[in-house]
């Protein structure tokens, strides 16, 4: 799973009307970085969520030698499940809706730059990045059934959408135990759905401020009610340059190189957390304008920007009635 993520606070609103009703909460570590689900029954489903969380790793962790993903990434003939399946399609969409700044076949590249699950390459260079670049084109991987058609060289990576996915999954799971009322977090990645019923008040939860010296604080909070919300941004992992430039973890799918752009995070709100996940990604790379452009045309991405002005200060900006 992505391994950087951007810590979304969940607050929750604490009100005096209490009520009788109480919350199940679970929390734990997962993909190399920690979940918690809070939801209103007295049944614990830490069981079935650890079950669940194998499965999804089984299917599309880089990190585990023994997944799916890496198995096909060392060219072995294997028949993909239907998490496997469902990520790839809803990445198929959004690569081409992006016009590919959203790329899970980036994998290479960003193993180069010493950002992902393998071995980074030693003096990188311009021709390196161009021959890696090479692989890089999500268009050439192709699904005929359950098996995965791709050239030899080429590295997927679905840690970009496979953590909000992870999300959508045990969301879907509390449905199936006509689970009313939930939030689930995973690495700052949320769903929620009704209310916190021992507070009697609405899942209320925060966007940090993009602080590079490590100290937490929030931009905003709101309150997300059958949404989900999953934010990208890079403070938390990047390079700086001779000349003091920082360049982000998430890599330009058009060049090869860490993106360098004035957006530091990125926060999107829709029905869905894998869709909001990899859009988040995606907008990095896109840029301020692009994203605005992009934006017109899909209204149900609600978008929160966190950037820094010519004069090196934040600036944020909310888009498509994201809420204040």
């Amino acid at each position: 799973m992505k391994q950087i993520t951007i810590t979304l606070l969940v607050v929750l609103l604490l009100i005096s009307c209490k009520t009788d009703q109480k919350n199940t909460k679970l929390s734990g570590a997962v993909f190399g970085t920690f979940y918690e689900v809070t939801y209103s029954s007295d049944i614990n489903y830490e069981k079935q969520f650890d079950s669940l969380f194998y499965v999804i790793n089984k299917s599309m962790s880089t990190y585990q030698t023994n997944s799916d993903i890496s198995k096909l990434n060392r060219n072995e003939a294997i028949r993909v499940d239907e998490h496997f399946t469902n990520v790839y399609e809803a990445s198929k969409i959004i690569y081409k809706e992006t016009e590919g700044a959203f790329d899970p076949t980036i994998g290479a590249v960003v193993n180069a730059w010493d950002f992902g699950p393998k071995g980074k390459i030693v003096n990188l260079d311009s021709l390196k990045i161009d021959s890696l670049m090479l692989t890089v084109g999500f268009n050439k991987v192709l699904k005929s059934h359950n098996n995965i058609i791709k050239p030899k060289e080429t590295f997927l990576d679905f840690n970009a959408i496979a953590k909000g996915y992870a999300v959508d999954v045990i969301a879907k799971f509390l449905e199936t135990k006509n689970v009313k009322n939930y939030i689930v977090n995973i690495g700052g990645e949320l769903n929620a759905k009704g209310i916190n019923v021992e507070k009697n008040s609405s899942w209320t939860v925060g966007v940090e401020n993009p602080n590079f010296d490590g100290t937490q604080s929030l931009s905003r909070t709101l309150v997300l009610t059958n949404e989900a919300m999953a934010t990208s941004g890079t403070y938390r992992k990047f390079k700086i340059d001779e000349n003091g430039n920082r360049y982000a973890h998430i890599i330009d799918t058009k060049t090869g190189y860490p993106s360098k752009t004035s957006l530091l995070s990125i926060s999107v709100i829709t029905s869905d957390c894998m869709i909001a996940d990899a859009y988040s990604t995606a907008f990095k790379t896109m840029g301020i304008e692009k994203v605005k452009q992009f934006l017109k045309s899909h209204p149900e991405l609600k978008v929160f920007l966190i950037f820094e002005n010519d004069k090196k200060e934040l600036e944020t900006l909310a888009l498509n009635g994201f809420p204040e």
